[in-house]
């Protein structure tokens, strides 16, 4: 009797990291980024066929199905999806070999990535495209990549080198990173039209009876949020993972949510939020700046954060 054997999976046959490999993997993770081959055209500059051409190149080379293409849409494999992190954290280490060599030659050049929480723009407490403005003065051959995403990913970005610097609100804190306070955030209970307290008076409404409600909204990771829900012991009926979709929630006139006040104030003008007992249903955050601490963030690191630090503390001076 026979018995059947599976083919050995054929080897990679990638050896050695080349200039051209590089090339590649750079078109990948744009086509990844940008969600497929045609929005890719656009970020390189160069056709569809050719960003078509490069992504099955690399597959060849790493002997791989990296993406799925047809009428469904693009779509990452498993290996697509393994292979996209490592290019992350390749890509990260060649950025950070180049910002080392910039630093023995005492200039600063190259990318510079920075990630900072969602929905700070508007707060008049942050000065953060003042620290922009001035680094761009000091580095002006540093090509700077600005980022938005949650507190976690931003700071294991900074850690494996992804990000050079992050701006989160202030929450646990790790032996891995350096924190430096920045500026606050007040948050704020709030109601959408449509919700029975809208129209209703807030006076009986406190902590306490806070917690018997079934309609908050919170969000879905640890953060200064998730710690106030949990001391409050506030029962999460929605969750979610940005503050657009708290106030989404919000908006909806079923459910109740912490937001920024100066983010929100936007909806209270226009008559679709209202906040519910300010004076006592708030809470206040601190937003720091995040660098790792080993190995030693680059020259163009610590200056875009000696940037933000002069930027708030010359805010704090000012009369």
């Amino acid at each position: 009797m026979q018995v059947k054997t599976h083919a050995p999976r054929a080897r990679a046959l990638l050896g050695q990291v080349s200039d051209m490999d590089l090339r590649l993997l750079q078109v990948f993770k744009a086509v990844v980024d940008c969600g497929g081959f045609t929005a890719a055209e656009l970020e390189l500059n160069i056709g569809t066929s050719t960003v078509s051409r490069h992504v099955k190149d690399l597959e060849t080379r790493l002997g791989l199905t990296l993406c799925r293409r047809g009428r469904a849409g693009f779509a990452l494999t498993v290996e697509g999806e393994r292979v996209y992190d490592e290019t992350l954290r390749l890509l990260a280490a060649v950025d950070g070999f180049r910002a080392g060599v910039d630093d023995i030659h005492q200039r600063m050049g190259g990318t510079l990535a920075v990630a900072l929480f969602d929905k700070t723009a508007s707060n008049p407490d942050a000065h953060i495209h003042t620290a922009i403005a001035d680094f761009t003065a000091q580095a002006p051959d540093v090509k700077l990549h600005l980022h938005v995403d949650s507190i976690q990913a931003i700071e294991r970005g900074v850690m494996d080198g992804s990000f050079a610097v992050g701006i989160i609100p202030s929450h646990r804190t790790s032996a891995s990173l350096r924190y430096d306070r920045l500026f606050g955030e007040t948050m704020h209970l709030y109601c959408g039209t449509g919700h029975p307290l809208f129209s209703s008076e807030h006076d009986a409404l406190d902590w306490p009876s806070l917690q018997a409600r079934r309609d908050f909204a919170g969000l879905g990771y640890h953060s200064p949020n998730m710690e106030l829900a949990h001391s409050r012991h506030l029962q999460r009926r929605a969750t979610a993972f940005e503050q657009e979709a708290i106030a989404t929630l919000i908006l909806s006139g079923r459910f109740l949510g912490f937001l920024p006040d100066h983010y929100a104030d936007a909806f209270v003008q226009r008559g679709q939020m209202r906040a519910v007992r300010p004076h006592l249903l708030q809470y206040a955050c601190d937003f720091v700046s995040v660098l790792r601490r080993s190995p030693a963030p680059s020259r163009a690191a610590l200056a875009f954060h000696g940037c933000l630090l002069s930027a708030h503390q010359r805010s704090h001076a000012e009369p």
